[in-house]
């Protein structure tokens, strides 16, 4: 059986934003993902203030790129990798850039091509902000340059993609963020996201 990694932050791993908790199976975008492929194994490795290089120095083992190297010293037989990261390092800390963000998944996407073949690996941009995240009653660790910088990094990450040769999906084109929070995906934008990476993968990698 062929596995799948999906690596990304908190969209990934299935955050809702009404509860604060996990959404359960058959909601999420990879249980949903699992439940439309045939004979593939999907890795769910969603991780809550997940970035792509940079430190959290309130949290640790935030670092995408250290636990993307950790993954595959561990595990040997996976086959694709979907990486979806990018959203929490757009946080007003980091003082990040749109370039620099994409400079940031270009490491990460260096590291999974030591083991996977690029032809095999989906680069999905994330979806964008929404205008009022960074308001106290959604999440100030972002600001309003936040949400600018957000909506950049669809075309940056493109140039990621063909720089690497390998395929790419914007999220930010199936889904928007909960009205809730402003920042994390609700029930349709799940289902939404995970309809169109399955026909991503059913193209690109025959796995339907």
């Amino acid at each position: 059986m062929k596995n799948i990694l999906c690596f990304g932050d908190s969209n990934t791993w299935g955050y809702n934003p009404n509860t604060k908790e996990r959404y359960p199976w058959g909601i999420r975008w990879t249980s949903k993902l699992q439940e439309k492929l045939n004979d593939v194994n999907i890795i769910e490795q969603g991780l809550c203030g997940r970035t792509t290089v940079f430190e959290d120095v309130s949290r640790p083992n935030r670092k995408g790129v250290n636990t993307l190297r950790d993954i595959f010293k561990e595990t040997k037989d996976i086959d694709s990798v979907i990486l979806m990261l990018g959203t929490n390092d757009c946080k007003s800390h980091y003082g990040n850039t749109e370039k620099r963000i994409a400079h940031g998944v270009e490491e990460c996407l260096d590291l999974v091509l030591k083991y996977v073949a690029p032809e095999k690996v989906l680069l999905v941009s994330p979806i964008q902000l929404g205008e009022d995240v960074w308001m106290e009653q959604y999440d100030p660790e972002f600001n309003a340059n936040s949400v600018v910088v957000s909506k950049h990094l669809k075309e940056e990450y493109q140039k990621v993609a063909e720089k690497r040769k390998v395929h790419f999906l914007a999220a930010s084109e199936y889904a928007s963020p909960s009205k809730a929070d402003q920042e994390h995906l609700d029930i349709v934008g799940h289902d939404n996201l995970a309809e169109a990476i399955y026909e991503s993968v059913k193209c690109n990698w025959k796995c339907a």
